[in-house]
């Protein structure tokens, strides 16, 4: 028997699973770590610490499988959308830590561009008609106009996963997703770095590694040294999947276009793999990181889906996350139990989850979190459910961008779907029924599938033959006319307070 490895390295953790090549799960291995906020709104991390996840996990999966290790064919590594990427010398060292996804502290930047560049041929160019400081090119430019010392020490930039492939194999491989999903400087009409924005925006060229690859193509071959380390033979081909997100639609076996996809993690991403971008919705687009050169991904979605029901946890749930520790439930299905008989609507409760400002389809940096409708009647169950029915609202609010045709069913992945219960209160709010994977492994599973295709350890029709989806959920009626309500006060809502919310950031600036 073959097997595959996939690891996902993402923001919360790093995650590997050793797999056969008839789709069965044999092992898996999670390291987890947090994210630095040193001041507000601003996020990163070290580079250093997803490696080390990356290789723990890795050979964790190896040493628990007992598998030959000359049986293993390939490795697929995908990982968070690193935003500028990893800042990295002339000797491959970090000059500091990487401004992930979640940073929103390039304002400035942001008004720059939108005061010097023309933002319709932006638009054209990259397919992104948004400047906002989610987008990594922003980012780079808040290091070169605040950090000059660094700026003149980095070489280059690399996505996540590009910094980690280069570690494990000597070679600087970026997935045209990862690429494109820097935003500004990507033209996805030529699938390649743009020169002509690159020259626009300041930015030399040199930064930007020339090897564009998909993920089912192989990047490099694990060395000798790694080899050693981890427990595998040499030269064992390894691909560099991409942004895990779209890692993680390959392994719910979205391979066509068409299909609309929920992935739900500390934030959400609701996208739909089409042939032609989606432009001028506001959705954030770049290619797909299957076949790069034919496919897109378009998606929005919740700068904090599940972190902001992390952040309940962490602070009202203190005796649920006590009675886990102590052997019993864990916290989230204690919670979720407290809440299972709370009506559509919380009972008047409405939360906007904008807790670290708002990406696609507000796009506001000074967003923000609002719990609206409180009452003595009200409890902490309530409380704890409509949180969730925002992050529900914000996955409908993404629908809404797209405006096309989504089939019958709607897909839903992420920790969300280890609850019954808000699996069909996704279904309630949005009028779609949902599918979720039978596996909580899907960025891991597309890691693996595009190895073995990239490797022909997989043929395209084994991979489709594989069951990787569960039985649909679909909507109550009732539910969802009173979601339809809901949902239109949750809009209203933000719309009424923006201006505050600008208010409040300038107060507390």
């Amino acid at each position: 028997m073959n097997y595959l490895i996939g690891t996902d390295v993402g923001t919360s953790g790093a995650k590997s699973v050793l797999m056969d090549t008839d789709g069965n799960l044999v092992a898996q291995s999670l390291v987890e770590y947090d994210v630095l906020t040193p001041k507000n709104l601003w996020a990163e991390q070290w580079a250093q610490v997803w490696l080390d996840g990356a290789k723990q996990t890795i050979k964790q999966v190896i040493e628990k499988s007992k598998v030959n290790a000359s049986d293993i064919k390939g490795i697929g590594i995908s990982a968070l959308y690193g935003g500028a990427g990893v800042p990295v010398d002339s000797e491959g060292k970090e000059v500091r830590p990487t401004l992930i996804w979640m940073d929103r502290r390039a304002e400035k930047q942001v008004q720059w561009i939108k005061n010097n560049i023309d933002l319709d041929h932006l638009s054209n160019i990259t397919g992104n008609d948004v400047v906002d400081p989610y987008y990594g090119y922003t980012k780079i430019l808040w290091i070169k106009d605040n950090e000059p010392e660094n700026w003149q020490r980095i070489k280059e930039f690399l996505p996540p996963d590009t910094f980690i492939v280069k570690s494990l194999t000597g070679v600087t491989a970026v997935n045209h997703s990862a690429a494109g999903n820097i935003g500004g400087i990507y033209d996805i009409n030529q699938n390649a770095w743009s020169d002509e924005m690159l020259d626009a925006l300041g930015i030399p060229h040199t930064m930007m590694p020339d090897n564009l690859v998909t993920g089912n193509d192989i990047a490099g071959y694990i060395t000798a040294e790694t080899a050693n380390e981890l427990g595998l033979t040499p030269g064992v081909p390894v691909i560099v999947g991409g942004v895990d997100v779209g890692a993680a639609n390959v392994g719910m076996g979205v391979l066509e276009p068409g299909r609309y996809v929920a992935a739900i993690g500390t934030s959400m991403n609701a996208a739909l793999v089409s042939e032609k971008p989606i432009k001028n919705k506001g959705l954030i687009v770049w290619p797909y990181p299957y076949n790069s050169q034919d496919l897109n991904y378009n998606f929005s979605g919740s700068a904090t889906a599940g972190g902001i029901t992390k952040w309940f946890r962490d602070n009202f749930a203190q005796l649920e996350v006590a009675e886990q520790k102590n052997g019993g439930v864990n916290a989230y299905v204690a919670l979720g139990k407290e809440a299972e008989n709370i009506p559509a609507g919380s009972d008047g409760l409405v939360v906007l989850p904008y807790f670290m400002g708002e990406r696609a389809p507000v796009w506001n940096s000074d967003a923000k979190g609002l719990l609206f409708g409180l009452s003595l009647s009200h409890s902490k169950a309530h409380i704890y459910h409509a949180f969730q029915e925002a992050v529900a609202y914000a996955l409908r609010h993404s629908i809404e961008l797209t405006n096309e045709n989504l089939g019958d069913y709607i897909v839903i992945a992420g920790g969300v779907t280890n609850s019954r219960d808000w699996v069909q209160m996704f279904a309630d709010v949005t009028g779609y029924a949902v599918r979720t994977p039978l596996e909580d492994a899907e960025a891991n599973l597309g890691d693996v599938i595009l190895a073995g295709l990239a490797t022909n350890t997989l043929s395209l029709n084994q991979v489709k033959g594989w069951q990787v989806l569960g039985e649909k959920v679909t909507p109550n009626k009732k539910n969802h006319e009173t979601y339809n309500k809901s949902f239109k006060l949750y809009k209203k809502l933000y719309t009424d307070l923006k201006d505050d919310m600008s208010l409040l950031t300038e107060i507390n600036k």
